[in-house]
């Protein structure tokens, strides 16, 4: 891993930096690399969605100083969770950015040695083909070209998906065919059945990863599959809202999904801050615990959890699927995952402590 100045030098450096449109009015913008710890400061993009709060508790409790950038510091409702967390009033900054704003990440990450890119737009229905895809690869590009500015920075990591790995005609596929980091998904497949998602998330990796090579960043991806686990803040994303929506009888969501691998929140957490402080990483790595056919999953949940109207199995509306994900290389950096009961039953906790679900109710 490339380092242009040494930390001891790094750590004399203090950015005093003008107010600019993005941050509050009259607010002078104070940053200070390193500022009071031994881990370093680094940047958690879209700090306040599902698994960046994760990251950020992790990294917190690992004693980085972490500044999030969010599009709105001031939303409480979106960001009072962060500040609850242990060591956020002494080792936190949340700052706002915009993704589709060129420039807008360039004060947080200049103020830091390494970047946590969690953050994706919002994509709605909506949107235009066009829209969606120039969305996510400017969005990820924008973040890279402020990477770029840093001659300190050590290294990017990306959240990817493992949507950029396994989705391919089903014909395509050996038999229980594990697959790996050299797998990568088919656009045409994807957007021949309109999984906008994964065609964004594929093009955007790969967009990264070339901007990474002409700009010699040091990038490493992680892929998590379908993540699991409580939910830190009160409000739910998309993930978690499918996972209350199963405990609650709603089975589209997961019928379509079809065989998917599944992952606790807090391994995925786990996974970036790994592959940040490991020196020799390289490239993507698969994070991923469990694979389940979705009528393997709602038998296991179903027996699990007998209080919740959820169904004992699912229709088969694509045949039989056998694949596998090779986890070995992020097992090699020493990664345990919980298994599959853990982190439904953490999930389920969550969405009891934060009022979504109670015992015997829809």
């Amino acid at each position: 891993m490339t380092k242009h100045w040494s930390v001891e030098a790094v750590s004399l450096l203090t950015y005093s930096l003008p107010a600019k449109q993005n941050h509050q009015k009259g607010e002078h913008f104070q940053l200070q690399r390193m500022a009071n710890t031994s881990k370093g400061k680094v940047c958690v993009t879209g700090a306040s969605g599902f698994v960046a709060s994760w990251l950020v508790k992790r990294l917190l409790e690992s004693g980085y100083h972490v500044l999030g950038t969010v599009r709105d510091p001031g939303n409480q409702k979106k960001v009072a969770h962060l500040w609850n967390l242990a060591g956020a009033k002494e080792r936190l900054e949340l700052v706002r950015a915009d993704l589709l704003e060129e420039g807008s990440f360039d004060d947080a990450v200049m103020a830091c040695e390494g970047v946590f890119h969690t953050a994706s737009p919002i994509i709605t229905n909506a949107d235009s083909r066009e829209e969606m895809l120039d969305s996510a690869i400017n969005g990820t590009l924008n973040v890279l070209r402020s990477c770029k500015k840093n001659p300190f920075l050590k290294r990017v990591v990306l959240t990817s998906s493992s949507s950029t790995v396994r989705l391919r005609d089903e014909a395509e596929f050996p038999p229980n065919v594990l697959l790996d980091e050299t797998s990568w998904s088919s656009v045409e497949f994807c957007e021949s059945i309109q999984i906008w998602y994964a065609v964004a998330k594929i093009l955007a990796e790969k967009s990264a990863w070339e901007f990474a090579k002409e700009n010699n960043i040091d990038l490493v991806a992680v892929l998590p599959t379908f993540v699991i686990g409580p939910n830190l803040s009160p409000v739910l994303g998309p993930t978690a809202s499918d996972v209350l929506g199963l405990f609650k009888g709603e089975t589209e969501k997961f019928t379509i999904f079809g065989r998917m691998g599944y992952v606790h929140i807090d391994d995925v957490a786990s996974c970036h801050i790994l592959v940040y402080e490991t020196a020799d990483a390289k490239g993507r790595y698969i994070c991923n615990s469990a694979v389940l056919g979705s009528d393997e999953l709602v038998a296991l949940l179903a027996k699990r959890f007998p209080s919740f109207p959820i169904p004992k199995s699912l229709p088969n509306i694509y045949g039989e699927q056998t694949y596998g994900y090779n986890t070995s290389k992020i097992r090699k950096l020493g990664l345990e995952f919980r298994g599959v009961e853990e982190m439904f039953d953490d999930s389920v906790e969550s969405l009891k402590a934060h009022g979504y679900l109670r015992e015997g109710a829809a």
